[in-house]
């Protein structure tokens, strides 16, 4: 899953949502050093990572991609399933998108100093940029793509799988479907212990 995904599946707990959203970039045990709260959305964004790797319905969506991008099919996935949550957003929560975004935003800018070095970089950038918000359109996502193949240095090709997704579009949402009803059932049993 991807950056929404993430965010969204921390159950509307603030603590919760800046772990999960920080967890990449906190290796090994480095999450100890953290408060109690962020540590658990650090812990569920690895269960999250753990599941979806794994689970059948991400495996379909990524074996679409293999041939072309090879490693790189996961990563395009995420986007692709972060794209499926913004589009299908009402299904999932009451508050609008874009009200729930910048909510979060208001959360990172707040808690600013509790962010890993490369996320204070990134995350102003993310706010600028809307990141979160461009999901929504599959122009946003060809920009995110495009970013993305820039960071590899153009090796990804992952500029041009917009294209992939437009082709399969039903059959990546049907496979979305599954695996997000799946991770909301883990994250829900994590965040009730």
């Amino acid at each position: 899953m991807n950056y929404l995904a993430h965010i969204f599946l921390s159950g509307g707990q603030p603590d919760v949502m800046i772990g999960n959203f920080i967890a990449d970039s906190i290796k090994g045990t480095k999450h100890n050093a953290y408060p109690s709260e962020i540590q658990k959305g650090i812990i569920l964004h690895r269960h999250i990572d753990t599941m979806t790797d794994a689970h059948p319905g991400f495996r379909k969506s990524t074996k679409r991609l293999h041939q072309n991008y090879g490693h790189y099919s996961g990563i395009i996935v995420d986007i692709f399933y972060d794209h499926f949550l913004a589009k299908n957003w009402a299904e999932y929560s009451d508050v609008p998108l874009d009200v729930y975004i910048q909510s979060f935003y208001r959360l990172l800018n707040d808690n600013f100093e509790i962010l890993p070095e490369n996320i204070q970089k990134m995350a102003p950038i993310m706010m600028e940029g809307n990141w979160l918000l461009i999901y929504e359109n599959l122009e946003g996502i060809d920009r995110v793509l495009s970013g993305m193949n820039r960071r590899t240095k153009n090796r990804s090709g992952m500029d041009t799988a917009g294209q992939e997704l437009r082709k399969y579009y039903a059959l990546f949402e049907a496979d979305f479907k599954l695996v997000f009803r799946d991770l909301q059932k883990l994250s829900t049993d994590y965040l009730s212990v």
